[in-house]
């Protein structure tokens, strides 16, 4: 059954701080739901931001209806999309002359999870937030408590905290962990850039970090790399990643070789997408090139399959590099279903759907007036039920879509999955009033850490 499930806010946020729903989020202030993750269980989880910066208010100023603020959000659902709890984490780097009624700097999340950007459910049920820098959180199930975090500064020159684990996680059906980690040096940066795509074979927990096996790396030579760059947990062949070790030949070197009309430069500062898994080993690798100011619709991009040996086996066919672009609104995720071998990815002109041997079997045009509205929709994850889960960006609803047992009726599914969502959108906004689809909730917990 398709459901629509609002992505709240607290009241005691919007109270506390005099939110202006009617706001527009050009005068600035925003809300922007980052993640989903559905625990074998069926219960959900969404990690979203929110923030206030009110131009000409002093730095210094005191009153929480007028300061500047931001948050990260955890929400927790039952598998019928009912509200359970939410979290307020810590506040951003930016904000911390400001209070901490709602949780802050010194506590629990602190400043770093206003970075998040990933979330997943761990085999145990823990709650694994990360971001930018290879920030990792570990939080509870009931999202009462950090039990465990794990970062390192984004800027190699910065001081910090330098014990990291990883930016992206996600688990396969026996329980490993495919995670991908940065590089500082990566184009002569000196920020830290997701590389290196890894596999765990022991647990994350709060009281131990597993070491990450190497399988593959974006780019081969980060420069001016030095031994105070290697990392003990991120291993290949049994020695640290790092300088000129490192998974040989990298994906944009394959790339290049691989496609006749490719150009070395083609791949010059490339970026490397959240890996998904297809199954216990096969896992799907997004890469894209460069963005460009003026747009970058027709650049390279691909979405390769590796083995859990480190095997590039091949990549996802039947995209246009420019009718069917993911550089049009950065539309980069990919969303696997390891229990059917599918593989699916959602941008501006379609919703795609491939076998696990990376031969496409779906493209829904979304042209057609039938598909038309998930324009509006980001793909976020497929549950372990095989059910997709999107997010309207303006609208802040999850929508929760079945899969067929044939992916020839996808079409079908989407379209009664949007006709049916058009039907929700409308009961819930008689039941939850919202302001400019802005969802204010006063009865779920919420838990300040």
């Amino acid at each position: 059954m398709t459901h629509a499930i609002p992505v709240p806010l607290p009241s005691a946020l919007v109270d506390h701080h005099a939110v202006d729903l009617e706001r527009k989020y050009t005068d600035g202030w925003g809300l922007k739901v980052n993640d989903v993750a559905t625990a074998p269980s069926g219960e959900i989880y969404a990690l979203y931001s929110v923030h206030r910066h009110t131009y000409g208010i002093a730095d210094d100023e005191a009153d929480p209806a007028k300061v500047h603020f931001g948050y990260s959000l955890l929400t927790r659902y039952a598998p019928d999309g009912t509200l359970l709890a939410v979290a307020v984490s810590g506040q951003d780097e930016y904000y911390l002359r400001q209070d901490t009624t709602l949780g802050g700097p010194t506590t629990g999340l602190g400043k770093d999870l206003w970075w998040a950007k990933g979330l997943c459910v761990l085999p145990d049920g823990t709650i694994a937030a990360t971001g930018s820098g290879d920030h990792t959180h570990l939080v509870t199930a009931d999202l009462t408590a950090v039990t465990a975090h794990h970062g390192m500064p984004h800027r190699r020159y910065d001081d910090g905290q330098r014990d990291p684990f990883a930016t992206w996680i996600s688990t396969t059906p026996a329980g490993r962990l495919l995670c991908t980690t940065g590089e500082y040096g990566l184009y002569n940066y000196a920020n830290l850039i997701d590389n290196i795509v890894s596999i765990t074979d022991q647990p994350l927990t709060p009281d131990s970090k597993p070491t990450l096996r190497a399988l593959t790396s974006m780019e081969a030579e980060p420069v001016k790399h030095t031994e105070a760059d290697l990392r003990p947990d991120v291993l290949f062949n049994g020695e640290p990643v790092g300088m000129d070790h490192r998974p040989r030949p990298s994906l944009t070197e394959h790339l290049t070789e691989l496609e006749q009309t490719a150009r070395q430069w083609d791949w010059h500062d490339a970026r490397l997408g959240r890996p998904a898994v297809v199954r216990e080993d096969l896992f799907v690798v997004p890469v894209y090139g460069h963005i460009y100011r003026g747009g970058s619709r027709g650049q390279r991009f691909a979405f390769v399959l590796i083995s859990d040996k480190g095997e590039i086996v091949g990549q996802l066919g039947g995209m246009h590099l420019y009718r069917d672009s993911p550089f049009t609104g950065l539309c980069f995720e990919i969303a696997a279903d390891p229990a059917r071998e599918r593989i699916y990815h959602l941008n501006r002109y379609g919703l795609f759907a491939w076998t696990a041997t990376g031969v496409r079997a779906q493209r829904l045009d979304l042209e057609d007036k039938r598909y038309k509205p998930l324009k509006h929709f980001t793909l976020v994850d497929c549950t372990p039920a095989g059910e997709l889960i999107l997010v309207h960006r303006t609208q802040h609803l999850l929508l929760r879509i079945p899969c067929p047992a044939s992916l020839g009726d996808l079409g079908q599914v989407v379209e009664d999955a949007v006709r049916s969502y058009s039907k929700q959108r409308t009961a819930l906004k008689k039941q939850w009033q919202p302001v400019n689809w802005h969802w204010v909730d006063s009865t779920a917990p919420v838990h300040r850490l």
